[in-house]
């Protein structure tokens, strides 16, 4: 079967002409023949109109094992697309060789393949040639080579290394990949340690994450090796980290030769292997308010955890603050006809438990926010369960009726003034602006406010505007309370009052 142009007919009779190497090919149009394997191709989208085809980017190989990006212009796109087949060869008889571009480059050549209107693609097979051709080629670089290329959206590479974490869970318990959250948030993050380099957050996206999702749950064995190709360096909060694109391809243990050398290399090493410390390696960010609104309203901004350091500025006074849970997975109990129920757990007698549910108003050395104490957040804080502040508030007041709202206890109160580093996740509905109060899910240690930052500091760096966050990605098993983070974001005039108006990005 031959693949022509749609408006020229070029597919050769008799004798197949003397075909070209890629280091023989000059810029400009060519009639010559190339033969290559097709090692991969992937569709180049222009985000900011819509996702609106740009054309099919390819990665071809010669005989040679010389390596190089070939281009099918949108409109041409119809003509060859069902024809494309990864791993399969093909010749290519006239082409136009145009310049690489300088962002997102796959490969070392300097020139790009172009499909024109005369070209004529066939397999290879038609050729009665006996030829071999590599299966494909690698761009390994250390460490030192991401970090300097970080955040310059030039060439992508390619990164092999042993995993240490899968969305925040050690290997030493395989990890639970729970697909329909994995299709939701489109991405999960790993932690990939190379031979040459510390440990590295890696975000797989769309595509490179459903590969590694069917991979990872198939495998028989908890995967331990992992290579993603054409990673791009991004500047994330000031550190280093790994993004997969649409050009990505994954492969796991023994998938390929270099995993298999990796594999090999890590089982006589068995040391190397060892899990690290997981709180160095899931070390939070952290990060001021303005700089947690900042990246709240980044349109590709993720469901993601960062640690704050905030003065508490009030305890709010006209809303709930504690909410009657489930015993068994801690979401809000409803009330039915004569006891309570689950909706999560199906469960139409549960055993209600009270948790913390608090809104407070802090602020730091320039902005300020309404954080929602969750659960274990609010007894860390206090130093006091909810459920035994309920207890003995309505063993004093027996007088009270069951529809009866406690009032904020004092030891809340008590808080007031208190600096605290606050372990803070940002939710989906924050990104909807639907709520704009952040919850808490942990106090992580008392604090001292630091410094007003000086007026030349920016939130976030203008790299990382559109950039993943370097915090631990929030994989949806953590607390959950029906309307958890719901509330309002305005705090009332009196307690703005308590200090002076801040600026709020």
């Amino acid at each position: 079967m031959a693949m022509k142009s749609t408006t020229k007919s070029q597919l050769a009779t008799g004798k197949s002409p003397v075909a070209m190497y890629f280091n023989d090919i000059s810029p400009g149009l060519s009639e010559s023949q190339l033969r290559f394997r097709l090692i991969h191709f992937w569709e180049a989208k222009n985000i900011a109109k819509g996702g609106t085809l740009i054309g099919i980017e390819l990665l071809l190989i010669d005989e040679q094992g010389t390596v190089m990006q070939g281009f099918i212009s949108s409109y041409r796109a119809p003509t060859y697309r069902r024809h494309l087949k990864a791993g399969a060869t093909y010749t290519l008889q006239n082409f136009y060789a145009a310049t690489s571009k300088e962002i997102y480059r796959v490969a070392d050549q300097s020139l790009t393949v172009s499909f024109s209107n005369g070209s004529v693609l066939s397999p290879l097979d038609d050729i009665p040639v006996s030829v071999s051709f590599p299966p494909d080629r690698f761009r390994f670089h250390t460490h030192e080579d991401f970090q300097a290329n970080r955040g310059l959206r030039g060439d992508l590479y390619d990164v092999v290394g042993h995993l240490r974490l899968v969305n925040g869970q050690s290997l030493s318990d395989r990890p639970v990949l729970d697909e329909s959250e994995m299709i939701s948030m489109r991405h999960i993050l790993v932690h990939l340690q190379t031979k040459d380099g510390p440990v590295m957050k890696l975000y797989l996206w769309d595509q490179a994450a459903k590969d590694f999702y069917k991979k990872f749950t198939s495998s028989e064995d908890t995967p331990t090796v992992l290579l993603v190709t054409t990673v791009n360096p991004k500047t994330v909060t000031g550190n280093l980290a790994l993004s997969s694109m649409s050009s990505s391809r994954v492969f796991i243990d023994k998938d390929i030769q270099p995993t298999i050398d990796y594999f090999s290399w890590l089982s006589s090493n068995p040391e190397i292997g060892k899990q690290v410390n997981a709180d160095e390696v899931t070390r939070v960010e952290t990060m001021t308010i303005g700089q947690i609104f900042a990246y709240i309203k980044q349109e590709y901004a993720k469901e993601a955890s960062f640690n704050c350091i905030a003065t508490i500025g009030d305890v709010k006074h006209d809303s709930p603050w504690y909410y009657i849970a489930c015993g068994g997975c801690h979401t809000k109990a409803t009330r039915g006809p004569s006891s309570l129920m689950c909706a999560k757990c199906g469960n139409t007698n549960v055993s209600g438990e009270a948790k913390y549910r608090a809104e407070i108003s802090v602020y730091d050395s320039n902005d300020q926010a309404v954080f929602v104490l969750l659960g274990d957040a609010g007894s860390e804080l206090t130093a006091k369960q909810a459920a035994e502040l309920v207890a003995n508030y309505f063993e004093a007041n027996q007088e009270l009726s069951a529809g009866h709202q406690m009032p904020a206890p004092q030891a809340l109160i008590d808080t007031i003034g208190q600096t605290h580093k606050f372990r803070v996740k940002v939710s989906k509905l924050n990104f909807t602006g639907k709520v704009q109060s952040i919850t808490v899910t942990r106090i992580v240690s008392a604090e001292d406010l630091p410094p007003v930052p000086n007026p030349t500091e920016i939130p976030l760096a203008a790299e990382d505007e559109v950039a993943l966050p370097t915090a631990s990605v929030v994989d949806g098993s953590g607390f959950n309370a029906e309307g958890g983070t719901e509330g309002t974001s305005d705090m009332d005039e009196s307690q703005k009052a308590k200090r002076p108006k801040r600026h709020a990005c």
